[in-house]
């Protein structure tokens, strides 16, 4: 593989769920940087809008799709809109996502409360999945990668649906990489605790402290730490990598006990 190749993301167009902020907006702009053009999908409409607009001046397209990714009319119209006015598909980073984790105390959450962190982190990546990969085979490249969790292997209390849906994602993510290859790769990269708006809104020094004390890396993880793994399983770089997830997670893992 020819070195100044491995990154090149030239002429490629990815999808990012849930770019408009946070760890989604960090991949849009790192891909962008390696010429990806970019549609970002995101309820945030406005927010992405902003996001589209920054990374338009990095001299790549990009579009911002208003997308709800428990509506699946809008998971359609977000890759319909994507070929339509970017010209196909290339890479999906399925970033949107959310539920209860913390708070899903068995005995006073309800069905619908963990059946909605599956179809956020479940159902809905699945979905674009199956919508994007004939795009992707019929243009000889498709990575995927999507954004799972610590949670995911972690065990705590509280966190049944959230952690559940979330070790759902790396063993979808496992089997599909057999129904999607060869020219699809599928991926995941599993965050530790990062410095989105959501953390930032919480943390307090003793908790940082706290968080710390089975970090290797002393410090927490930022969007771009997150992004870079991203951009690592979308490029020609790891073209032999699929089914796999990847922590990242300064080596060790952030709980508070």
């Amino acid at each position: 593989m020819n070195a100044t190749g491995l990154f090149n993301l030239k002429g490629k167009v990815a999808i990012v769920t849930g770019g408009a902020n946070g760890i989604g907006k960090a991949t849009a702009i790192i891909l962008a940087k390696h010429g990806a053009n970019i549609s970002i999908g995101d309820f945030n409409i406005e927010d992405a809008k902003k996001t589209a607009k920054e990374i338009e001046a990095l001299g790549v397209k990009a579009i911002a799709v208003s997308c709800n990714v428990l509506k699946d009319e809008e998971l359609v119209n977000l890759v319909d809109t994507t070929v339509k006015e970017l010209g196909g598909v290339h890479v999906l980073i399925n970033n949107a996502g959310g539920g209860g984790g913390g708070r899903e105390n068995p005995f006073k959450c309800t069905v619908e409360d963990i059946k909605r962190d599956y179809e956020l982190n479940v159902f809905s990546g699945w979905r674009l999945c199956q919508l994007v990969v004939p795009h992707m085979k019929k243009d000889g490249y498709g990575s995927i990668v999507f954004t799972t969790s610590m949670s995911s292997v972690n065990k705590s209390p509280n966190m049944s649906g959230y952690g559940g849906s979330k070790a759902a994602v790396n063993h979808i993510v496992a089997n599909l990489a057999h129904d999607f290859g060869p020219e699809v790769r599928i991926n995941a990269v599993g965050p530790g605790a990062t410095r989105t708006a959501a953390l930032e809104s919480v943390l307090t020094p003793e908790i940082e402290k706290t968080m710390l004390k089975h970090t290797p890396i002393k410090r927490l993880g930022t969007a771009d730490d997150i992004a870079g793994v991203m951009l690592y399983f979308a490029s020609p770089i790891s073209e032999w990598v699929s089914g796999q997830t990847l922590f990242v997670n300064g080596g060790g893992e952030q709980v508070l006990e």
